[in-house]
């Protein structure tokens, strides 16, 4: 018996060979179909700065807000207390000692009153001791001294005495021969006072941090006292101003 031989692939109805015999699969065939599909990945760094960029707008929201609250709180404090600055003058200032030696060494002996004022009808002002400076126009340090701590009540006006001394403070040639010269002049010798201290407010229940302040005097003129008599200075053309003074950090302004 023989054996049979069969086609590969069928033949057509119309007697042709089909137009797609099988054949074997290409590489880009077999490639293609054991690579797995492609599905995107979420982009991370996109979420990530999205997220970044909703907390700095909610910070930012946050700060504004606190800024806002606290601009309204202290429009209703000053609607109700009405603050305003207390203010310095000086009263007198007396030279009992004012000798440059040979050596070219100060030695100053004054005596200073100044008035402080506090003119708000509702605002107490508790002040730490106050530190005293005095200083020619060209910074030459005349001498130092202090006032000690006080309560300032509402609408009260205190007297502040201090000694202003310096004992054998040595100065420099040029200096030395600036006081000299100012001290032989007719007009006298135009001094400043710095006073520089802490102080917080007391409004009813409320009480403020102790905040710093410096106070500077000019427009007084001293001159040197002959034999034992003192000698008073020109304090009528003297202007004191009040100037807060905030220290963030190692910066103060």
């Amino acid at each position: 018996m023989t054996d049979r031989v069969y086609p590969s692939y069928k033949q057509a109805t119309n007697g042709t060979a089909s137009a797609n015999p099988s054949f074997p699969a290409t590489k880009a065939q077999l490639y293609g179909a054991s690579r797995p599909l492609y599905r995107p990945q979420p982009n991370r760094h996109r979420s990530r700065r999205s997220c970044w960029c909703s907390c700095c707008l909610w910070t930012t929201v946050a700060i504004l807000l606190l800024i806002l609250l606290a601009a309204i709180a202290g429009t209703i404090l000053y609607v109700l207390y009405r603050p305003h600055r207390p203010t310095f003058s000086v009263s007198s200032l007396k030279v009992s000692t004012f000798n440059i030696t040979s050596a070219s060494k100060l030695i100053t002996n004054i005596n200073l009153n100044v008035t402080a004022k506090n003119p708000n009808k509702k605002l107490v002002y508790t002040y730490d001791p106050i530190t005293i400076s005095l200083f020619t126009n060209d910074d030459i340090d005349i001498g130092d001294g202090s006032f000690g701590s006080f309560v300032h009540g509402t609408k009260n006006t205190t007297l502040l005495k201090a000694a202003i001394t310096s004992s054998n403070q040595e100065l420099d040639d040029t200096s030395a021969g600036k006081l000299k010269t100012a001290l032989k002049s007719e007009n006298g010798l135009p001094l400043k006072i710095k006073l520089d201290t802490k102080v917080k407010a007391k409004m009813g229940a409320l009480k403020t941090p102790k905040l710093g302040i410096r106070v500077i005097c000019e427009g007084i003129k001293v001159t040197v006292p002959k034999g034992k008599s003192a000698t008073t200075a020109s304090t009528s053309n003297a202007k004191c101003k009040v100037d807060l003074r905030i220290k963030i950090w190692k910066w103060t302004f």
